[in-house]
């Protein structure tokens, strides 16, 4: 295990102690704003180090403020993507539209991001990192919750004792399971299974995505940089049934996605190939986490861990740090956690809801499943080539957050309440 930042000590007695379990988005924009309310922080994550890399994201709508309001919004602005176009083929790898991609993202040019995933996550570490503590190469292992507190053994056989816990741990959340049961009972599926990797930039593309479709099939390369960048590549397809038993199998994953692109057409084989020899692989479905209750006593869930919105959205990332700022807000102006997590679920729901909604709504349009409907899409983008950008979706920036509560010393929250 790994420590960074301050180490517990007198002065931290006098404030509530919070453990927030991941160091991904949701987990240090919400140990940001904890350390601003007065709390004592430590953020554990089973990685060695922030980690970097990864697919872009987008930062849209109500986050656009929370990265404003955190001073981070300059540097995520230089970091910027700024495609030039998006180009969708046919089967035979034919042009179908080469379109702005506003039009298809729905956002709007000079405010909405779209950043590297390691950019937002070291932006967010590096505001953070100074002023909580963070335990690299450890998790959670067992919570047991208490009329004084949360204790807390970690897989490193550390143990503590927390007044909250927080569990920004992702989609497939460790804490979630501990507390609440199998992920499978909040797991909505939507369909569709994904590998995204990057490889050598042989297209020589620069800045703009192309993505190929055939029923049920895609495949895109996404180059953020130049000519001589890696390529971002995703290889998308539609399975009726969630895959749970294949998610912690790396060589069953590349097989199985070889399998379905076997007969696949342009240059998809080669793009086969190259997620055989890629070393960062990444494989999951497409899916939603809806849960009736995001708290339990003092254990609360923040991020894609309480209500991922699945990447059909494009929310996940905004929801994430949306969230935290909430759950920091009802943390800093209500002394009962009870009362803070009741706030922060009444004040935040419909905003997730209607960002998760998106999917309901057809936005997964972009990926057809039937023969039918992928014509209907391709007469879709035809059109869009000669329409204005699009204006963002009320769901984007459908929650006003509230004004930054006064900067404060909260004292420990040891009274009794619901375990």
């Amino acid at each position: 295990m790994t420590t960074t930042g301050p180490s517990m000590d007198v002065s931290a007695v006098s404030k509530r102690t919070i453990l927030i379990s991941g160091a991904s988005i949701a987990g240090p924009a919400l140990a940001y704003w904890l350390h601003r309310y007065g709390f004592a922080v430590t953020v554990v994550e089973k990685a060695g180090a922030p980690r970097g890399g990864g697919y872009p994201i987008d930062v849209r709508g109500t986050a656009i403020e929370v990265v404003r309001r955190m001073g981070i919004l300059p540097r995520l602005r230089h970091a910027h993507i700024d495609s030039r176009r998006f180009t969708f083929l046919d089967a035979d790898g034919g042009e179908v539209a080469s379109i702005h991609p506003r039009a298809v993202a729905g956002s709007i040019e000079g405010q909405d991001l779209e950043v590297g995933r390691g950019d937002l996550t070291a932006a967010l570490y590096t505001t953070v990192r100074d002023d909580v503590e963070f335990l690299f190469d450890d998790s959670i292992d067992t919570l047991d919750q208490s009329e004084r507190g949360v204790d807390v053994a970690f897989r490193s056989g550390n143990r503590r004792t927390f007044d909250l816990v927080v569990g920004a741990d992702g989609m497939h959340s460790r804490t979630r399971e501990i507390l609440f049961g199998p992920e499978e009972q909040f797991h909505r599926y939507l369909g569709y299974r994904f590998a995204v990797f990057t490889m050598p930039n042989t297209f020589r593309l620069s800045r703009e995505l192309v993505m190929w479709n055939t029923p049920g099939k895609a495949a895109a390369l996404y180059a953020t940089g130049g000519e001589d960048d890696d390529l971002h590549a995703f290889l998308n397809f539609h399975q009726p049934e969630p895959p749970f038993d294949a998610l912690r199998n790396p060589d069953a994953q590349r097989d199985l996605v070889a399998t379905i692109f076997a007969d696949a057409g342009w240059e998809v084989p080669g793009i086969v190939n190259a997620m055989r020899e890629a070393d960062d692989l990444f494989y999951d479905t497409a899916g939603q986490i809806r849960m009736p209750s995001w708290s339990s006593g003092r254990v609360a869930l923040v991020g894609d861990a309480a209500y991922a919105p699945s990447f059909l959205t494009g929310q996940g990332t905004s929801l994430a740090l949306v969230g935290a700022y909430m759950l920091a807000d009802a943390l800093a102006t209500n002394r009962d956690h009870t009362g803070a997590f009741a706030a922060y679920e009444r004040k935040t729901r419909e905003f997730v809801a209607m960002n998760q909604a998106l999917v309901d709504n057809g936005e997964a349009a972009l990926f057809p499943t039937t023969a039918r409907a992928l014509e209907q899409r391709n007469t879709k983008l035809r059109d869009l080539v000669a329409m204005p950008p699009t204006t963002t979706r009320s769901a984007h920036s459908a929650l006003t957050l509230p004004e930054l509560a006064p900067m404060s010393r909260p004292q420990p929250d040891h009274r009794p309440g619901p375990t």
